[in-house]
């Protein structure tokens, strides 16, 4: 087997291996669509639930920012009636108000950093669906295109063309030969038209020739005498 054989046995291998991979290109860009608007869902879905967390934050720090100042105010009472010792356990919960109060800010905070990622990822995606949609009829077109080449592409492997070209040449040199043996055959005879045309060849010849003749006669005349000219002279 010649090394141009080898790599045409290669290259056939590698065409047909791409078609068989190969997936309806409408069909793809549907899915690849539909994945990106589900995973749009799920980040807006995950955006909700954080929306949520964050309100139910801030109903439980507004809660323990109120529980604080009512400790707070407690404490006031009891210092007016002379019980600090009432007022000391007034403060002591104020300020596990207040701590809860700073730890759910924290988490308040989170929750907003969370959402402001999220709100930029649900934008970048929506970005990104409109690009995809905007250019699925050309990816499509083209993905067709590309699988009617290797089509073709596949077809001429699958068919040695080369051979095929040779074989028909080979075909049309003997159809030559034969065409020459015919007419090798009708050499030196000839057909009506034939003994037609060479008469109608002489007649063109016999009158060239009698015109030649005319010419001929005329230049060699005398002129004929103008009539008049010894008048003339005399006067």
């Amino acid at each position: 087997m010649s090394i141009f054989s080898r790599m045409t046995d290669i290259i056939n291998s590698n065409i047909n291996a791409l078609l068989d991979k190969a997936e309806d290109p409408e069909k793809m860009v549907r899915l690849i669509i539909q994945e990106m608007e589900e995973a749009l869902v799920e980040v807006r879905s995950t955006s909700a639930r954080a929306i949520a967390d964050r309100k139910e934050l801030e109903r439980r720090c507004a809660w323990q920012e109120a529980e604080a100042q009512e400790w707070e105010r407690k404490a006031e009472i009891a210092v007016r009636k002379g019980r600090d010792d009432l007022a000391k356990g007034a403060l002591v919960e104020a300020n596990k108000a207040r701590l809860a109060v700073d730890s759910l800010t924290e988490e308040l905070q989170a929750v907003e950093g969370t959402l402001a990622k999220l709100n930029e990822d649900v934008g970048a995606l929506q970005a990104k669906i409109k690009d995809a949609k905007a250019r699925q009829n050309a990816i499509i077109m083209r993905g067709k295109a590309a699988q009617s080449r290797l089509g073709v592409r596949r077809t001429l492997s699958d068919h040695n063309i080369d051979d095929a070209i040779a074989r028909f040449e080979l075909y049309e040199n003997k159809i030559d030969d034969l065409e020459g043996q015919i007419e090798s055959y009708d050499m030196g005879q000839k057909s009506l038209s034939d003994e037609i045309a060479e008469l109608e060849s002489d007649d063109d010849v016999d009158e060239q020739l009698n015109q030649l003749k005319a010419r001929v006669k005329q230049a060699d005349s005398p002129a004929a005498p103008v009539s008049g000219v010894n008048q003339n002279t005399n006067q």
